[in-house]
């Protein structure tokens, strides 16, 4: 089987750093616009969408800037999703990188669902 390989998205966001990280690193604010709904018991992420279930645990966090979780189907693997809240220090501009893995065949798809799901953000957040 082949390997799923790493691709990165930048969006730029109309958002300040820390109320981003509260929409990319909660449950609540996850539920806004990445997932139907999103439960969480200690590092354990339950996603759901029209009533299907994903598990994931949170495997890294950096405060106001980054979380990361690893899907329970990869769990034996080093693919990752990660969600980074960058500021830049001469614009001020504010990004919101996601760094995620898909099989070659599948990263095009991959793509429109993170453009899609930012694209519920911006509308959440008013950006």
């Amino acid at each position: 089987m082949a390997e799923k390989q790493k691709f990165h998205i930048e969006y730029l966001l109309k958002a300040s750093p820390e109320m981003l990280y509260q929409y990319v690193s909660t449950p609540s604010g996850l539920a806004e616009w990445f997932a139907d709904s999103v439960q969480s018991k200690g590092n354990l992420f339950t996603f759901t969408w029209a009533g299907s279930e994903e598990k994931a645990t949170l495997i890294a966090r950096r405060r106001d800037s980054l979380v990361r979780f690893r899907w329970e189907a990869d769990e034996n693997d080093k693919y990752f999703f990660e969600i980074k809240v960058e500021q830049d220090e001469l614009t001020g501009d504010v990004s919101l990188v996601v760094t995620d893995f898909a099989y070659p065949e599948e990263t095009s798809d991959a793509r429109q669902l993170w453009d899609n799901s930012v694209t519920n953000l911006r509308k959440v957040i008013g950006a």
